[in-house]
């Protein structure tokens, strides 16, 4: 059995650890927060230029050419996946490079390893792909270290520049979504070809537009490409906030357990080191009365 010492000496380190989880978690927490916020400022806006799209779509009698929208076979792919900088979040980073993987390998046994673009957000991925030996196209921080609409906008437009000049087909997406605090689920995500969808017809909608349907279409849809990859951000980072909160949270429950267990070992440590102490001295009472 550990002596006292030694279980003083782990119940301090223990506590010590107590403290630093609960102070995560309740960073971790207030991040959560003020992400889920900006989530919901954000989506009405996203959600009305789709709205937009779409109805705008649904009251064309013809059909317009969307150059961002075309789909044709994917011959080169750009693959875009979301980690963390850091740990102490979970399976955040495991599961999401689980998903990379497989999506990674899927393209490079079907077009060849030369044709699949890889973007990585966060060091964590970025280390698992040298690991694995998968080439890196571009790298970037984590989007909790690096988020903002102007990155969005610049690495969006880049992809659609790139797509628009028939150099990449197709534009993936790998990441965590936010289904809640304790659920980070990774899923897969096409951004280009920008799928379309017309209103169902219903209600008229009645659209007079300057100068051509054309332009005004060609210059919403990047808008909307913009805003897809952001909100995607949003999610990515508000998913990570989440996965730590709730892993510190657990760290924090299994401390204070611990704790509890090793108080009690102590407590009866000491007890052993009383009684034995108070039969040394009935013992050596004992041995003076003779």
């Amino acid at each position: 059995m550990p002596s006292l010492k030694e279980i003083r000496a782990r119940i301090a380190s223990v506590a010590s650890t107590e403290k630093i989880t609960n102070a995560m978690k309740m960073v971790s927490a207030a991040k959560l927060k003020k992400s889920e916020n900006t989530t919901l400022r954000f989506l009405p806006y996203k959600s009305k230029l789709n709205e937009t799209l779409s109805n705008y779509l649904g009251a064309l009698e013809e059909t317009v050419n969307i150059p961002l929208a075309e789909q044709r076979e994917p011959k080169r792919i750009a693959l875009v996946a979301f980690s963390s900088s850091s740990g102490l979040c979970g399976v955040y980073n495991s599961s999401v490079s689980k998903l990379f993987f497989s999506t990674y390998t899927d393209f490079a046994n079907t077009l060849g390893a030369e044709n699949v673009e890889v973007y990585l957000f966060g060091k964590k991925l970025t280390e698992f792909a040298e690991k694995n030996g998968i080439p890196v196209t571009e790298t970037h921080k984590s989007v909790s270290e690096e988020l903002s609409y102007t990155l969005a906008t610049e690495f969006s437009d880049h992809m659609a520049q790139e797509f628009l000049e028939h150099r990449i087909d197709r534009v993936v997406m790998v990441y965590n979504h936010h289904k809640n605090a304790g659920v980070q689920q990774p899923i897969t995500e096409i951004l280009l070809p920008l799928a379309t969808e017309s209103a169902t017809k219903g209600e008229a909608y009645d659209y007079l537009v300057e100068p051509s349907k054309e332009e005004f279409i060609n210059e919403l849809v990047p808008k909307v490409i913009r805003t897809m990859f952001y909100s995607v951000m949003l999610d990515a980072m508000t998913a990570e906030h989440g996965a730590r909160m709730t892993a510190m949270l657990i760290a924090s429950d299994n401390a204070a357990t611990l704790l509890q267990e090793l108080r009690r070992d102590y407590n009866r440590a000491r007890q052993n080191v009383i009684t034995t102490e108070l039969i040394d001295i009935v013992g050596g009472a004992e041995a003076l009365n003779k």
